[in-house]
């Protein structure tokens, strides 16, 4: 299934990059988008290589497009925003296959724009970051660092996505106190919101599953290990993931859950050599799905999120960048829940399955 390999892919990414076990954040979908274009754009080795991590890209395409399927909300309710853009910026200097642009142009917010990279490379950096910070709504303003383009670039293939969404049943703010949170770093107040309402709830397998409802057919999940949070991951897999999804009902929970800001920047590139996608970024890649030029190649792998969750909701923003160069209700007891210690929390897609943000909040 789809969402299998989805899953899967997000826990794989998820545990290289907080392999030490401080706060992490990154947007699985923003980062399959880019890797499933990819595919779709590669051949031989870079294909397969590609294909193993993030899925079929057919089938990837189906459930990244379904993600991007909001619920309507009624009049009273505030609509959720979310923007999704898949952005291939090339240099003229770079024939494109018009398969690919085909390709490119059935997926959301599609453009494929000219950038200068051989001629002015920071103005092609700027132009490339203006369009991101406006599709995220100015919460990633510099995807592109000081550095990371230059005159060999010749094509950036760019993912950026903005998510804003109402809980169905928000915190008053007048309940948010401060409250200890016990980190590796020591027990510390961090502001806490709470919450006495009935939600989807499970406690099995050694974790606690809390669901809140968003709009827009979206949710957020809190998974509370019983123990350490490290041992907890070590065992969690695509499998047990589906199964504590697949488990939440409806029960009454006093909830009390830290206030949320994350901004990470993510250099994916040895990440994804890690997890074994190596040959897309040596001489021997195959883009030619892209570009009937033989020298095309991946340099890097950037990405960035930002979270935040309050009292009213929670919004995000992601990016993904692909630089390429030129080489040679119920009524029961409730049950008390205090987030007071190291915890994971997705954003996901209640219909498609898609997880739009995996966070591990250790110092929240």
């Amino acid at each position: 299934m789809a969402t299998d390999s989805h899953l899967r892919f997000a826990l794989a990414v998820h545990a290289t990059l907080g392999a030490g076990g401080e706060n992490s954040c990154f947007s699985p979908y923003s980062v399959a988008s880019a890797l499933t274009l990819a595919a779709r754009a590669a051949g031989g080795v870079t294909r397969e290589e590609l294909v193993a991590l993030v899925g079929d890209p057919a089938e990837q395409t189906a459930l990244l497009r379904a993600a991007t399927e909001l619920a309507e909300e009624g009049r009273g309710g505030e609509q959720p925003v979310l923007t999704v853009a898949n952005t291939l910026w090339a240099d003229d200097r770079l024939p494109l296959e018009d398969s690919f642009k085909a390709e490119l142009a059935e997926w959301p917010g599609a453009a494929v724009a000219s950038a200068p990279f051989e001629k002015a490379p920071e103005d092609a950096r700027a132009l490339i970051n203006d369009d991101v910070g406006r599709t995220t709504r100015g919460l990633i303003p510099q995807l592109l660092p000081p550095g990371s383009i230059d005159a060999d670039i010749a094509a950036v293939l760019v993912n950026a996505l903005y998510l804003k969404a109402a809980w169905k049943l928000p915190f008053r703010e007048a309940n948010t106190s401060d409250a200890p949170f016990h980190a590796p770093s020591g027990t510390r107040d961090v502001p806490t919101m709470w919450l006495s309402e009935s939600v989807g709830y499970a406690h099995t397998g050694g974790w606690q599953v809390v669901q809140l409802v968003a709009a827009g057919g979206l949710q957020a999940v809190v998974l509370l290990p019983d123990g350490d949070l490290a041992d907890a991951e070590a065992a969690l897999d695509q499998a047990k993931l589906t199964s504590l999804l697949g488990a939440v009902r409806s029960k009454r929970v006093e909830l009390s859950l830290p206030k949320i800001s994350l901004d990470v920047a993510s250099p994916l590139t040895r990440v994804l050599q890690g997890l074994g996608v190596r040959t897309m970024f040596t001489d021997d890649a195959d883009l030619s799905g892209l570009s009937p030029d033989p020298r095309l190649t991946v340099s890097e792998v950037l990405h960035q999120a930002v979270l935040r969750v309050d009292e009213q909701g929670f919004e995000g923003a992601a990016a993904t960048a692909l630089t390429m160069r030129l080489t040679s209700m119920m009524i029961d007891d409730p049950v008390a829940l205090a987030v007071d210690r190291p915890f994971l929390l997705l954003v996901r897609h209640a219909g498609a399955g898609a997880l739009h943000f995996f966070a591990r909040v250790v110092e929240p």
